[in-house]
């Protein structure tokens, strides 16, 4: 349908899961089958499901896809609050990693609704 490395939002995503993954090297290693996995695998969804939402045959298709990536991007914030709270993560970086995903939910929220008119 669309080339998803040419989408903003796809960048962003991508660049925000690198961070992520840079962040969590430094998380506990008892936490690294839980919530360093799960926090991972909820940011990395996000620019994954563009990328396969981008592939389909239609519009309906792709914004499904889209909203399958909004829940995560939902899940990654949460994860991200948690690693905060946890003190696996400071409030500095909490606060710039949350800008970052509420940045991409809203891009992909305007997508969404581009994508269904």
């Amino acid at each position: 349908m669309q080339n998803y490395k040419e989408l903003k939002v796809w960048q962003k995503s991508h660049s925000f899961t690198l961070k992520v993954y840079e962040i969590t090297k430094l998380f506990p290693k008892a936490e690294l089958y839980s919530l360093t996995n799960q926090l991972r695998r909820a940011c990395s969804s996000v620019p994954a499901n563009i990328a396969e939402g981008c592939g389909k045959n239609s519009n309906n298709e792709l914004a499904h896809f889209l909203n399958i990536t909004l829940g995560s991007a939902n899940e990654a914030e949460y994860f991200l609050l948690l690693s905060k709270d946890l003190n696996y993560l400071e409030t500095i970086k909490f606060e710039e990693l949350s800008d970052n995903i509420n940045e991409i939910k809203a891009m992909l929220i305007s997508l969404i609704n581009k994508v269904r008119k």
